[in-house]
């Protein structure tokens, strides 16, 4: 899984408690670390459809969790 999220975001850092506790096998991506991080993640934002109503909404879309059969989800449920 692939993990896109920054430490400045409540809703990421609670995330990454979650991860780490559970000891779930992550990548992480901060995407505020740099801006080839940005582009990653700005990319797999503006071309999914699962993005469309956060978007609408003026939301960022992290924490966002890109599994390994490519589906997307942006909480641990």
């Amino acid at each position: 899984m692939i993990y896109y999220g920054t430490q400045i975001c409540p809703d990421c850092v609670r995330a990454t408690k979650i991860l780490d506790k559970l000891k779930i096998e992550h990548k992480y991506v901060d995407i505020t670390q740099n801006t080839n991080n940005m582009r990653e993640f700005l990319k797999l934002r503006d071309t999914r459809e699962e993005f469309k109503e956060i978007k609408e909404l003026g939301l960022i879309g992290i924490p966002c969790f890109l599994m390994p059969d490519g589906s997307i989800s942006f909480d641990l449920r």
